[in-house]
């Protein structure tokens, strides 16, 4: 990390959150047009990445054979050792960070651990940052595009998230594991940038330059979905809230205030 960034991270700590921004890769292999990954789960979990904002620390977790080699995919019993870890992070006074984590990283980690409960609660009361822009602009931003608006480095170049699954098959593991390393760390030093700006800038498809103010911070997953649903008339086919908060929903629903059933539109 750069002495520039390292200093924003530092600047980030003082009476704000302390990230630990996470991510998985999974394992199953997938044909490339496939767009909705979720529908040929069980996907499996090869390997995760935690950076811990405040150390600078990147953490690493794989399956690991008799010898300690990296395995195809992480048993259940060691998708539940991640999960304690990170239930222990924020144990430990951390906020959980991600990019889409909700709709997939803890969906994921709840079928893969059979700790569904717990997934739910460590995803609705952490950070999804993606979650908070899909809820405010009613669209989704890719971490890429708004690592590109805000000038910072982004994802690692040379791999994407549908390549990790056979890279890893392939015994690329360094590459995977370099790969989602840079990938919290992309999500951890976004998150800061628009903390400090006070707005998330992205770089939208015509190539342009938007902005969506932050003047608040980021919002946790249980504050973002109470927020009022946007106008997304303008769609053909806009994402739904319950695209992404659907599997939590049923284990922690939200409490809805008083007269915001037709404001919020969803759980009326």
């Amino acid at each position: 990390m750069s002495r520039t960034a390292t200093a924003e991270q530092t600047e980030s700590q003082e009476g704000r959150r302390r990230y630990v921004a996470f991510d998985i890769e999974t394992a199953r292999i997938l044909p490339d047009e496939v767009t909705d990954i979720l529908a040929h789960r069980p996907l499996g979990v090869a390997c995760a990445a935690a950076y811990l904002g405040d150390s600078g620390e990147t953490r690493i977790w794989h399956g690991r054979d008799s010898s300690g080699n990296p395995t195809p995919r992480m048993t259940p019993a060691e998708v539940q050792t991640l999960v304690s870890d990170l239930a222990r992070f924020v144990e430990q006074g951390y906020t959980l960070l991600t990019w889409n984590g909700l709709g997939f990283d803890f969906d994921v980690l709840a079928e893969e651990s059979g700790r569904t409960n717990e997934c739910a609660e460590l995803a609705v009361y952490h950070v999804d940052a993606l979650f908070h822009a899909v809820c405010t602009l009613g669209y989704p931003v890719s971490l890429q595009k708004a690592s590109e608006g805000m000038n910072l480095p982004g994802k690692l170049d040379g791999m994407s998230g549908s390549d990790a699954p056979r890279a890893w098959s392939e015994g690329r593991y360094p590459d995977v594991l370099r790969y989602v390393a840079q990938d919290v760390r992309a999500t951890f030093e976004l998150a800061v940038a628009c903390e400090k700006r006070k707005e998330l800038a992205w770089i939208t498809r015509r190539g342009t330059r938007r902005y969506l103010p932050l003047r608040e911070g980021w919002l946790t997953v249980e504050e973002a979905r109470l927020l009022p649903v946007p106008d997304t008339s303008w769609m053909s086919d806009p994402p739904k809230r319950e695209r992404y908060t659907g599997w939590a929903d049923e284990i922690l629903p939200p409490t809805i205030p008083p007269g915001r059933e037709e404001q919020l539109g969803l759980w009326a």
